[in-house]
Protein backbone atom coordinates (compact mmCIF):
# COMPACT_ATOMS: atom_id res chain seq x y z
CA UNK A 1 0.00 0.00 0.00
CA UNK A 2 1.45 3.35 -0.96
CA UNK A 3 1.98 6.11 1.57
CA UNK A 4 -0.45 8.36 -0.31
CA UNK A 5 -3.27 5.88 0.11
CA UNK A 6 -2.28 5.46 3.78
CA UNK A 7 -2.69 9.19 4.35
CA UNK A 8 -6.03 9.15 2.52
CA UNK A 9 -7.25 6.24 4.62
CA UNK A 10 -6.13 8.03 7.80
CA UNK A 11 -8.02 11.15 6.72
CA UNK A 12 -11.17 9.21 5.82
CA UNK A 13 -11.19 7.20 9.07
CA UNK A 14 -10.62 10.35 11.14
CA UNK A 15 -13.33 12.24 9.26
CA UNK A 16 -15.89 9.46 9.65
CA UNK A 17 -14.89 9.01 13.31
CA UNK A 18 -15.35 12.72 14.03
CA UNK A 19 -18.74 12.75 12.33
CA UNK A 20 -19.91 9.65 14.23
CA UNK A 21 -18.74 11.13 17.55
CA UNK A 22 -20.62 14.38 16.83
CA UNK A 23 -23.81 12.65 15.70
CA UNK A 24 -23.77 10.21 18.63
CA UNK A 25 -23.23 13.05 21.08
CA UNK A 26 -26.02 15.13 19.56
CA UNK A 27 -28.41 12.18 19.77
CA UNK A 28 -27.50 11.60 23.42
CA UNK A 29 -27.88 15.31 24.28
CA UNK A 30 -31.28 15.34 22.56
CA UNK A 31 -32.37 12.32 24.58
CA UNK A 32 -31.10 13.84 27.83
CA UNK A 33 -32.73 17.20 27.09
CA UNK A 34 -36.17 15.73 26.51
CA UNK A 35 -35.91 13.26 29.37
CA UNK A 36 -36.27 9.96 27.61
CA UNK A 37 -35.87 7.23 30.22
CA UNK A 38 -33.36 5.23 28.21
CA UNK A 39 -31.01 8.22 28.08
CA UNK A 40 -30.63 8.31 31.86
CA UNK A 41 -29.81 5.69 34.42
CA UNK A 42 -33.12 3.93 33.96
CA UNK A 43 -32.38 1.32 36.63
CA UNK A 44 -32.84 3.96 39.34
CA UNK A 45 -36.43 4.41 38.32
CA UNK A 46 -38.14 7.55 37.09
CA UNK A 47 -38.21 10.23 39.71
CA UNK A 48 -36.33 8.25 42.33
CA UNK A 49 -33.56 10.77 42.98
CA UNK A 50 -34.73 13.91 41.18
CA UNK A 51 -37.61 15.04 38.99
CA UNK A 52 -39.74 12.95 36.69
CA UNK A 53 -37.78 10.89 34.11
CA UNK A 54 -34.41 12.01 35.45
CA UNK A 55 -32.63 9.19 37.18
CA UNK A 56 -29.51 9.47 39.27
CA UNK A 57 -26.51 10.84 37.40
CA UNK A 58 -28.22 12.20 34.31
CA UNK A 59 -26.65 15.64 34.83
CA UNK A 60 -23.21 14.08 34.97
CA UNK A 61 -23.85 12.10 31.79
CA UNK A 62 -25.07 15.22 30.00
CA UNK A 63 -21.83 16.98 30.93
CA UNK A 64 -19.71 14.06 29.72
CA UNK A 65 -21.68 13.95 26.49
CA UNK A 66 -20.97 17.67 25.91
CA UNK A 67 -17.27 16.92 26.47
CA UNK A 68 -17.55 14.15 23.88
CA UNK A 69 -19.26 16.55 21.46
CA UNK A 70 -16.40 19.05 21.79
CA UNK A 71 -13.88 16.25 21.27
CA UNK A 72 -15.76 15.16 18.13
CA UNK A 73 -15.59 18.68 16.71
CA UNK A 74 -11.84 18.80 17.40
CA UNK A 75 -11.36 15.38 15.75
CA UNK A 76 -13.29 16.62 12.72
CA UNK A 77 -11.18 19.79 12.53
CA UNK A 78 -8.03 17.69 12.96
CA UNK A 79 -9.06 15.45 10.06
CA UNK A 80 -9.71 18.44 7.82
CA UNK A 81 -6.38 20.00 8.78
CA UNK A 82 -4.68 16.67 8.10
CA UNK A 83 -6.08 16.80 4.57
CA UNK A 84 -5.14 20.47 4.11
CA UNK A 85 -1.60 20.18 5.55
CA UNK A 86 -0.31 16.63 5.08
CA UNK A 87 3.20 17.78 6.00
CA UNK A 88 1.96 18.37 9.58
CA UNK A 89 0.68 14.79 9.86
CA UNK A 90 2.39 14.19 13.21
CA UNK A 91 0.74 17.19 14.86
CA UNK A 92 -2.74 16.51 13.50
CA UNK A 93 -2.43 12.76 14.01
CA UNK A 94 -1.62 13.37 17.69
CA UNK A 95 -4.56 15.79 18.03
CA UNK A 96 -6.92 13.27 16.44
CA UNK A 97 -5.60 10.44 18.60
CA UNK A 98 -5.76 12.37 21.89
CA UNK A 99 -9.26 13.74 21.37
CA UNK A 100 -10.58 10.42 20.07
CA UNK A 101 -9.38 8.84 23.31
CA UNK A 102 -10.91 11.68 25.34
CA UNK A 103 -14.27 11.21 23.59
CA UNK A 104 -14.65 7.87 25.38
CA UNK A 105 -15.81 9.94 28.39
CA UNK A 106 -19.22 10.37 26.74
CA UNK A 107 -19.25 7.06 24.84
CA UNK A 108 -17.35 8.49 21.84
CA UNK A 109 -20.09 8.11 19.26
CA UNK A 110 -21.21 4.76 20.65
CA UNK A 111 -17.51 3.78 20.82
CA UNK A 112 -17.42 3.28 17.04
CA UNK A 113 -16.50 6.90 16.33
CA UNK A 114 -13.72 6.86 18.92
CA UNK A 115 -12.28 3.64 17.50
CA UNK A 116 -12.35 5.04 13.95
CA UNK A 117 -10.69 8.24 15.17
CA UNK A 118 -7.98 6.28 16.97
CA UNK A 119 -7.30 4.22 13.84
CA UNK A 120 -7.18 7.35 11.66
CA UNK A 121 -4.90 9.18 14.09
CA UNK A 122 -2.57 6.18 14.29
CA UNK A 123 -2.39 6.00 10.49
CA UNK A 124 -1.67 9.72 10.33
CA UNK A 125 1.15 9.31 12.85
CA UNK A 126 2.65 6.36 10.97
CA UNK A 127 2.47 8.08 7.58
CA UNK A 128 5.86 8.51 5.93
CA UNK A 129 6.22 10.93 3.04
CA UNK A 130 7.86 9.45 -0.03
CA UNK A 131 11.27 10.77 -0.89
CA UNK A 132 11.59 12.58 -4.23
CA UNK A 133 15.36 12.04 -4.56
CA UNK A 134 16.60 9.18 -6.71
CA UNK A 135 19.72 7.19 -6.11
CA UNK A 136 21.73 6.65 -9.30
Amino acid sequence: MSSTSMSQIGFILSLIGGIVIIVGSLIAIFLYAFGFPYATYYGMGPGMMTGFWTGYGSGMMTGLTVVSLVCGVIVLIGALMLKANPSDHITWGAVILIFSLASFAGMGGYFLGAILGIAGGALALSYRATSTTKTV
